[in-house]
């Protein structure tokens, strides 16, 4: 009888933990630095992070073993968060995000042509909670430039309703 109110009591303690966030690693590079005495070696991490329902981030983290390297990019995409505005399953209108070499284009699609991208490009658009999208990556492939040109192509988006309070119009006139 007593064992079983104490193993009640130890279930009872257990709480579950929802993530808020959902994350991705994107790249994780090995980086050497030579040194007097010899070579130190360490990694960088590229994550991703989001919800799913519009807020994305991107984090990078180096450090001397892969995991903490992925937990300093995930604290630090956390601290990067951007609000995403999304239209029905896409995006408001065409965008190209640019970011050093790196170029990505993104085109709004209709409901149930799923997600056309590439690894870095798709990381970024399912978190974001894009369900429906075109795009192409122009010019760097570098993953992290590809990530940073993709989150500043999204940020740049703007819906009707933005564009009509910028012009002091109402949504109506401007379509």
């Amino acid at each position: 009888m007593r064992q079983d109110k104490e193993k009640k009591a130890k279930k009872d303690q257990f709480v579950e933990v929802v993530k808020e966030f959902e994350e991705r690693v994107v790249a994780v590079n090995h980086i050497t630095k030579v040194v007097k005495g010899g070579r130190r070696y360490r990694f960088s991490a590229v994550v991703v992070v989001g919800n799913g329902k519009g807020l994305v981030g991107l984090g990078t983290g180096k450090a001397i073993e892969v995991p903490d390297a992925i937990a300093k990019a995930v604290e630090d995409a956390k601290k990067n968060l951007i609000s995403v505005p999304i239209i029905g399953t896409t995006i408001p209108h065409e965008i190209t995000g640019v970011y050093g070499a790196g170029r990505v284009f993104l085109k709004p699609a209709p409901s149930g042509t799923g997600i056309i991208a590439g690894g870095p490009v798709r990381a970024v658009v399912e978190l974001a909670g894009i369900q429906d999208i075109l795009s192409k990556s122009l010019g760097s492939s570098t993953p992290i430039n590809i990530v940073r040109a993709t989150i500043k192509g999204l940020s740049e988006l703007r819906t009707v309703e933005d564009v009509a309070a910028i012009r002091g119009l109402d949504p109506k006139d401007i379509l």
